[in-house]
C-alpha cells in the first residue's frame, strides 16, 4: 500500500469547464501546479468541490489522471465514493489504476444508510482497493451521519486511514480524535471555519476550498498550529474568517468558482443544476479578495522593511 502522511493541506480542487460544459484540461494542469508551487501537501480532485456528481465515469478518471500528469511531487487522492457500493467499488478500482496515492469516499448519500450499512460499504472498499482511503461524513449533503463508534470501528482497518469531518458537531470530532489516538488514524478538517479548533484537539490537517484561493495562508496557518504556534495560527484564522464564510454563502463549489476567476485562475463556469453566483454577493466576495490582497501587499512591505 503507498504510504502517504495525511498532515497539512490538501485543496478540494475544482474541475473548471467551459462554457459548453466541456473540461477545461489546460486550466486543470496549470491549476494544479499553481498549487503544487503554493506548497500544498496534496491534492484532492473530483470531490464535492470538482463537482464529481455531474461528471461521467470516463470523465472522472480522466480529470485523476491529468492532475496526476500535471504535478511533480504531492499526492492525489480522488474522490472515488458514490451513494452505491458497486459504483464507488468501480470509481476507486478505476482511480487506482490510473495512479491515484488515495482515495476519499463520500458516505453513501439519499439511501441514507444505518451505522451496519457504513460499516459493510467501507469495509468493502477498503478490502478491494489497496490504497490509503479517507471516509468523508457530511451529513449536510448526505442526509445520514456516521457516529463516532461507527468511524471509531472503521479506523482498525489497515486501509482506511483518515476520516473528513463536515458535520459541524466539535463534541463528535473531538470524540473520534481521541478515542482513535492510539491508531494509525488522521482526522482531517473539512469545514474551513473549524479547521483551526480540530487542530487544536488533535486534527492533522484539511481538505479546504478556501486553498483553492489562499493556499499560501492556509498552509502557514495549518503549519502554524501543527508546530504549536497557535497564537501565529489564530492570527492568520481571524485574517481567512471573512474568506472561510464567503466560500459557503451559497452551494459549494458556486463561490469558490467564482472566487477562481476573480483572481485568474479559471473560469466560473458551472454544470447544471448549479448556477452562478448571485449579485447580492458578487460585490460582497470582490471585497473579500480585495482585502486579502491588499493585507498580501502589508505583509510583504513589512518583511521588506525588517
Amino acid at each position: 500500500m503507498t504510504a502517504i502522511d495525511f498532515r497539512g493541506v490538501f485543496p478540494a480542487m475544482c474541475t473548471p469547464f467551459h462554457q459548453d460544459g466541456s473540461i477545461d484540461f489546460e486550466t486543470l494542469r496549470q491549476d494544479a501546479q499553481r498549487l503544487e508551487s503554493a506548497g500544498v501537501d496534496g491534492l484532492v480532485p473530483v470531490g464535492s468541490t470538482g463537482e464529481s456528481a455531474t461528471l461521467s465515469h470516463d470523465e472522472h478518471i480522466e480529470v485523476v489522471e491529468a492532475v496526476i500528469d500535471a504535478v511533480d511531487d504531492v499526492p492525489v487522492i480522488a474522490g472515488s465514493g458514490s451513494n452505491n457500493t458497486k459504483e464507488a467499488l468501480e470509481l476507486s478500482r478505476r482511480s487506482a489504476d490510473a495512479g491515484a496515492d488515495a482515495l476519499l469516499l463520500i458516505s453513501p448519500y439519499y439511501n441514507k444508510p444505518e451505522q451496519q450499512g457504513f460499516i459493510d460499504h467501507y469495509t468493502t472498499l477498503a478490502d478491494a482497493v489497496d490504497l490509503p482511503q479517507i471516509v468523508y461524513n457530511v451529513p449536510s449533503r448526505t442526509g445520514q451521519n456516521i457516529e463516532p463508534e461507527t468511524a471509531v470501528e472503521l479506523a482498525s482497518h489497515p486501509n482506511i486511514r483518515a476520516y473528513k469531518a463536515a458535520s459541524g458537531d466539535m463534541n463528535q470530532i473531538s470524540e473520534i480524535i481521541e478515542r482513535t489516538r492510539d491508531e494509525d488514524f488522521a482526522v482531517l478538517s473539512g469545514d474551513d471555519g473549524m479547521t483551526l479548533p480540530m487542530l487544536s484537539v488533535g486534527g492533522t490537517g484539511c481538505i479546504s476550498v478556501s486553498a483553492n484561493i489562499e493556499p499560501e495562508r492556509t498552509c502557514a496557518m495549518v503549519g502554524a498550529a501543527l508546530s504549536g504556534d497557535f497564537e501565529r495560527a489564530r492570527q492568520i484564522h481571524h485574517e481567512l474568517g471573512p474568506l472561510f464564510r464567503a466560500m459557503f454563502v451559497e452551494t459549494n463549489p458556486i463561490p469558490v468558482k467564482e472566487a477562481m476567476r476573480i483572481r485568474g485562475y479559471g473560469p466560473a463556469y458551472l454544470r447544471s443544476p448549479l448556477t452562478r453566483l448571485s449579485d447580492e454577493h458578487l460585490d460582497h466576495l470582490r471585497d473579500v479578495l480585495a482585502t486579502l490582497e491588499t493585507e498580501d501587499l502589508e505583509d510583504e512591505y513589512a518583511e521588506a522593511e525588517r
